[in-house]
């Protein structure tokens, strides 16, 4: 079944990980997917790999230049973008009194002004097909404490969701945020952490991490019609953690 079939979307960070999950299930079923990514071969590797209605492009997420560039660039290919997905972000796992003032400008610009300028400027190509929809990648930290830095963030990120939310309601955009748990992603389940991974699994209800899979069979459904009257609202894929 083609659920994305005519629909364009522009997904970032998506070379490796959750946001490569994203694109290959949105090819699946029908879309034209836009990767971007600093990584550059991984991201033409990808692109290729899913064929002629993918288009990887270098992306700075942090520069408004850049969106622009993107935005038109998916219109020049493929035409207007009728989903963004704001994947990409970076974490920061120290205590809140080694952080320089640098370091915490740099998650705060990535992680959350990254999703600003996403969806202000995928919103004006939206508008031209009447509505759209934006998924905004926090995390279960968006919910719940963590790192000082990527908890701001995601915090922000789930708050962002909202107002945009009201904001491009009059104009068919649709606006929510999903909040995953421990994801198997190649960061989190590289040798150095494997171990500290699996003991961790053991606090969760579901008893195991999820697969990155599970979190794009939901953005997925975000993306499609089937989503058609939730906006503004928060999904939560972390296997009951945020539950306790």
């Amino acid at each position: 079944m083609s659920r994305l079939s005519g629909k364009v979307a522009v997904i970032t960070g998506a070379a490796q990980g959750m946001g490569a999950a994203h694109a290959k299930l949105f090819i699946e079923h029908g879309a034209k997917v836009v990767l971007t990514d600093l990584n550059e071969e991984k991201g033409n590797a990808l692109a290729t790999e899913l064929g002629e209605n993918a288009l990887f492009i270098k992306h700075n997420v942090t520069s408004e230049e850049d969106w622009t560039t993107v935005i038109a660039k998916t219109e020049e290919a493929f035409g207007p973008v009728n989903v963004l997905v704001n994947n990409a972000g970076i974490t920061m796992a120290k205590n809140m009194l080694d952080i320089t003032v640098e370091e915490y400008r740099r998650i705060v610009d990535i992680n959350q002004v990254s999703v600003f300028l996403g969806m202000k400027t995928a919103a004006t190509s939206m508008m031209k097909t009447g509505g759209g929809s934006i998924i905004n990648i926090s995390s279960m930290n968006g919910l719940v404490a963590g790192a000082v830095g990527y908890t701001d963030t995601k915090f922000a990120v789930r708050g962002m969701t909202k107002a945009a939310a009201i904001n491009l309601a009059p104009m068919g955009i649709r606006v929510n945020s999903v909040h995953p748990g421990v994801i198997a992603t190649p960061m989190v389940v590289q040798e150095d952490t494997k171990a500290a991974v699996e003991e961790f699994a053991k606090h969760i209800p579901l008893k195991r991490v999820a697969q990155p899979e599970e979190v794009s069979n939901m953005v997925l459904f975000l993306a499609s019609d089937e989503s058609s009257y939730s906006t503004g609202s928060e999904f939560i894929i972390d296997g009951g953690l945020t539950a306790q």
